[in-house]
């Protein structure tokens, strides 16, 4: 039974990456003031899998100069790293459920990083090699920032547990009394998962398609599902931190649905930043931001405990 449930959630999480990514084409085509995908199938509801099946038939082919084992498999690394984080989410029907799990949530983020580098470096290409060298810089400046504002809010709710999150958010969110927390965790998140307007690990204007240029076929796909199931599940994660962990309610998935369009309006709306300009932000805003807020929160913690 423990198999057939992991196999399960895996499943699921990829079904769910394949819509995620129709979603998203969708709502940039309405943004755009076009259609987005709508020839294959009712509406275009099939073009992920035709997508999928398209990249799996492909030849596949790799760079003569490139150290071919590392390279190989940089792409399964990532995608396991990425379903792995998928343990920490509360279930109620005990599927997975641990008392550490945002301590184990910290150290899968923390490994993703290894992937990422490992697959510009053994690409042996300069924009592979400049592409892994920004996405490592970019991701270990907010990894900084996630805990820290992570660890106002186990301050906040005295645990390490997820299932702590839904009974503390019962009656009230906690987006409606710390809300500049959730703006910055939501920015953060942005730049976590190298999204537009910190996408700068891919940037294809000045790097091509930067870490991952040399991938072709199920390489590719595969780190097209590592990224995008990590998307997901930042997501869901913001989901359960300041709108409620109820994940068996339909009122979640609302919630959910919500809140990747609001990923997707920001990928619309924005322009790349200047590189220089994220590092700041990391470092001179939200650095004293986060610090000034663990603060806040533990001087609260202290006044409630004391009266």
């Amino acid at each position: 039974m423990p198999f057939v449930r992991r196999l399960i959630l895996i499943l699921f999480v990829i079904i769910g990456v394949a819509f995620l990514t129709l979603l998203e084409r969708k709502v940039l085509g309405y943004i755009q003031l076009r259609k987005g995908p709508n020839k294959v199938g009712i509406l275009g509801v099939p073009q992920p899998f035709s997508d999928a099946i398209k990249l799996f038939t492909k030849e596949q082919t790799y760079p003569f100069v490139s150290n071919y084992i590392v390279y190989y498999f940089s792409p399964v690394i990532s995608l396991f790293l990425s379903l792995l984080r998928w343990l920490c989410i509360p279930f109620f029907i005990k599927v997975y459920s641990f008392n550490l799990g945002v301590l184990f949530f910290l150290c899968c983020l923390r490994m993703g990083v290894y992937s990422l580098i490992i697959a510009g470096w053994s690409s042996n290409s300069n924009y592979a090699l400049l592409g892994g060298l920004r996405g490592v810089a970019q991701t270990i400046s907010y990894e900084v920032r996630l805990a820290l504002l992570l660890l106002s809010l186990i301050f906040l709710i005295s645990g390490y547990n997820f299932l702590y999150f839904f009974i503390f958010q019962v009656n009230v969110w906690f987006i409606f009394f710390i809300s500049p927390l959730a703006l910055t965790w939501f920015c953060t998140c942005l730049a976590e998962t190298n999204r537009t307007p910190f996408d700068f690990a891919e940037g294809e204007s000045e790097l091509v398609s930067g870490f991952n240029v040399e991938y072709r076929r199920g390489g590719f796909a595969l780190i097209f599902l590592a990224e995008y199931s990590r998307i997901l599940f930042i997501r869901i994660l913001f989901c359960i931190l300041f709108l409620g962990a109820d994940i068996y309610s339909f009122f979640f998935f609302l919630k959910l649905t919500g809140v990747s369009c609001a990923f997707i309006w920001v990928r619309g709306t924005l322009p790349r930043f200047r590189y220089d300009k994220l590092i700041n932000l990391a470092w001179k805003r939200f650095l004293p931001f986060s610090l000034n807020y663990i603060i806040l929160v533990i001087g609260l913690k202290i006044l409630i405990v004391s009266f």
